[in-house]
């Protein structure tokens, strides 16, 4: 139960930045930017700690 409660948490979190960083393309308020941007960044460092445990030279991304 306790499992659920927080992966439901987590998945609400991203999906309100999600929105956010849409609103924020759109002029959004301050507070709003400040929240894409957070959610930007996070998204970033996730993309970047998948590619720690794989080789430099096996990257095909060019």
């Amino acid at each position: 139960m306790t499992m659920l409660v927080l992966l439901s948490c987590v998945v609400l979190l991203a999906v309100a930045g999600c929105v956010c960083v849409v609103w924020a393309a759109r002029g959004g308020p301050r507070w709003v930017r400040a929240v894409a941007t957070v959610t930007l960044a996070a998204g970033e460092m996730v993309r970047r700690s998948g590619r720690t445990g794989r080789k430099q030279g096996s990257d095909s991304d060019d």
